[in-house]
């Protein structure tokens, strides 16, 4: 038999509802002894928990959310058949005042776990968290929502004395229940961003042929017995800006510092630039490479290659919806190179798990440098950002001081290492593979790239230890999600 708790006063009654959701939380029967069931406090628990839950919902949609009905509804259900629970249990104890407390307890449990999520979420949105916790961050959320009902069911159970099959039965159906429902509804959050398909226009669909028949037309000849420096680069995901605004930048640097003017070319998807810049794909990166290899002189001539985007291992994405892309594997990478007939390479990967394309791509007459080791993630990838880490690092500031490759890796990777540290990041562990022919032709092909006429001016240079002073990384999605690429 529950002896419940008489009601004395509204605080008196929230202060022990409290301090019950407390012991709930811990799964113990102690919750049954504080508990003071009233109808008004069901009413303000049921506020403070729809609130609750509507903060955390806001904070993971960010700006561009809207208010969602359906979500408000899906959440209801949950105390809705807590206090059908109740009725049952109050008739078969014939303890009518049981009937309040499973969906109290429940409100009250769930008010304090939303409003520990919307601060965890909160803390996310300022990147005060590790990065590896947004790889769990998703499956704890669920435990805590799965367990707020279970522990309602199990201090019951245990209070009452239920047999331990139907103990355990009612326990497994509960589990099957919440997990099922929760899936089924995930998309259906009380604060949801309305998402609009991605489209591509009539004019961007003509237009890109054109565009990319008119970027490879404009590529210039190498000269006999002089070395020219060719630049392609490839901006992969869409549906971040960063990596537009990285290639734009790096390649207005080749081609107003480095000599690349008329031998440069970039492809980018981006819903911005869809009818003003050749859109990557496999096909035209390929195209590129032809291009490219047709046009320069293949002793003297050297190709940049960068590309940035997200990554797996083996794997660079490319996204531009709404168009089906294939991801460029490292295998594929190496066969178009090789079709291409470009001998002499420098090819730099700015993603995650980038260095798993090593090994593919390794050649006697190639540089390979990437922004992460091949099992570690690089960072620093949002739409506010202008560089990626390693992009600034490499590009934005060590391209700007130093007059060798080497030099400006060796920096780049050191200040990348800062700025983790700072930040409480795994090290991305930035990799630099040399081929032989290539170690000894590279002092030769940098003294166009490096001129003493292109000394830096100090007016122009841009240089932070600082994280701070960088771009910050944003995390949302899922969204409580990272900022790695």
């Amino acid at each position: 038999m529950i002896d419940l708790k008489p009601s004395i006063n509204f605080w008196h009654d929230f202060k022990s509802n409290q301090l019950a959701g407390m012991w709930l939380f811990l799964g113990s029967r102690k919750s049954l002894q504080i508990v003071r069931p009233s109808i008004l406090q069901l009413i303000f628990w049921g506020i403070l928990g729809g609130c609750a839950n509507t903060l955390f919902s806001w904070l993971i949609a960010g700006d561009g959310g809207t208010f969602n009905r359906q979500g408000l509804v899906s959440y209801a259900l949950w105390p809705f058949i807590a206090l059908i629970v109740g009725i049952f249990l109050s008739q078969r104890t014939n303890n009518s005042r049981l009937m309040l407390v499973p969906a109290l307890l429940w409100l009250v449990l769930d008010t304090h776990i939303a409003l520990l999520q919307s601060f965890i979420q909160y803390l996310g949105t300022l990147d005060y968290l590790p990065a590896f916790t947004y790889d769990y961050l998703p499956i704890i959320f669920m435990v805590l929502f799965v367990w707020q009902s279970l522990a309602v069911v199990w201090v019951f159970s245990r209070e009452l004395k239920w047999p331990w099959w139907e103990r355990g039965l009612i326990m497994i159906a509960t589990l099957f229940t919440l997990v099922v429902w929760q899936l089924s509804v995930k998309d259906q959050p009380i604060w949801k961003v309305e998402e609009n398909p991605p489209s591509i226009s009539e004019q961007a669909f003509y237009t890109q042929g054109r565009m990319l028949n008119k970027a490879l037309e404009q590529i210039q000849f190498g000269e006999f017995a002089q070395t020219h420096w060719y630049f392609l680069g490839v901006g992969g995901a869409s549906y971040q800006d960063v990596f537009k605004s990285e290639i734009e930048r790096i390649k207005e640097q080749f081609d107003t510092r480095f000599g690349t003017y008329g031998r440069s070319m970039e492809l980018i998807n981006n819903p911005e630039t869809i009818t003003q810049i050749p859109i990557a794909t496999k096909t035209s990166i390929d195209m590129a490479l032809r291009r490219i290899g047709q046009q320069m002189n293949k002793e003297s001539d050297v190709l940049f290659l960068y590309m940035t985007s997200h990554g797996l291992e083996n794997q660079f994405e490319l996204e531009n919806a709404p168009i089906d892309m294939d991801d460029v594997d490292p295998k594929w990478l190496r066969e178009s190179l090789d079709r291409s007939g470009i001998r002499w390479k420098v090819i730099v990967i700015s993603a995650c798990y980038s260095g798993s394309f090593i090994p593919a791509l390794q050649s006697p007459d190639t540089l390979i440098i990437t922004a992460s080791a091949a099992d570690r993630t690089s960072f620093g990838c949002s739409n506010e950002a202008d560089y990626t880490y390693f992009g600034r690092a490499f590009f934005d500031q060590a391209m700007r001081d130093q007059t060798s490759l080497k030099a400006a890796f060796a920096q780049a990777a050191e200040t990348v290492a800062k700025w983790e540290n700072a930040q409480g990041f795994e090290p991305s562990e930035p990799q630099w593979v040399i081929g032989k022919n290539m170690e000894l032709m590279l002092p030769q092909l940098e003294q166009r790239l490096f001129p003493p006429a292109t000394q830096i001016d100090p007016n122009v240079h841009v240089n932070s230890d600082n994280p701070a002073a960088i771009q910050p990384i944003s995390a949302k999605t899922a969204q409580v999600a990272t900022e790695v690429h």
